[in-house]
């Protein structure tokens, strides 16, 4: 595993209970540099406006969101920007086993009790990357994302971010997910090579479209069973 300066080491353990680093464990592999062409990609599909605040989602559940935002989250922040990685997945969330923290507190205690969210951010590990963790799962996640606590939240951590990811439920699964697409400034949605169907692909780019988000474009993940990691990461546009 790799170690990084003055920063803890990311355990055996939490790598295979979370979304597989590999950006962060082996930054010279293919597959990390697989990641730095989509960031490049990204970028340059937001050429014209600033990208402060992009969510990561897919039509269904089991299509590597998680894997692929953690890993665009790492690469970010090698790149020397500041990033926020936010668990907006209230339903089912993951960024806490990811990167080994306590998920007692977090994005939901500062929408249901109006907590000063800075108390709240923990450390992952990885110099240039601040973790948000979901926060006791809460019976209304829908109201709580629409709010203007939450709209405040994205409005000021913007301010202090270089870049704010979300990593959020499927759009097919639950209206959490739509209901936050109209207030960043990019959505990148996660297609499974051979899992996720065309109809569903089709259907969640409605959906975005409905609310006026910005598609920045689709990520092709086909995961290998024998590695662990994804591979074949692709980065596109347009849905036919």
């Amino acid at each position: 595993m790799g170690i990084f300066k003055h920063h803890k080491k990311l355990s055996t353990d939490t790598m295979s209970n979370g979304a597989k680093l590999i950006t962060a464990s082996n930054p010279k592999d293919p597959i990390s540099e697989q990641f730095r062409t989509i960031r490049t990609n990204i970028d340059f599909s937001s050429v014209d406006r600033d990208l402060k605040t992009v969510l990561f989602t897919s039509a269904d559940v089991s299509e590597g969101k998680s894997t692929v935002s953690a890993n665009m989250a790492v690469i970010w922040a090698q790149q020397g920007k500041r990033v926020l990685f936010v668990d907006a997945d209230l339903r089912r969330p993951t960024l806490h086993m990811t990167f080994g923290l306590v998920n007692t507190k977090g994005l939901t205690t500062y929408l249901a009790r109006g907590a000063d969210y800075h108390e709240l951010l923990g450390n992952s590990g990885i110099e240039n990357l601040t973790i948000l963790t979901s926060g006791p799962v809460p019976p209304n996640p829908a109201e709580l994302l629409n709010s203007k606590r939450m709209k405040d939240f994205l409005a000021n951590s913007q301010n202090e971010f270089d870049i704010v990811m979300l990593d959020v439920p499927p759009l097919l699964s639950v209206t959490d997910t739509q209901v936050l697409s109209a207030e960043v400034d990019g959505v990148v949605l996660i297609v499974r090579q051979g899992i996720t169907q065309k109809a569903a692909v089709q259907r969640s780019v409605e959906l975005l479209k409905m609310v006026n988000a910005k598609v920045l474009g689709y990520v092709l993940n086909d995961v290998s069973a024998r590695s662990g990691y994804g591979y074949g990461y692709g980065y596109g546009y347009g849905y036919k």
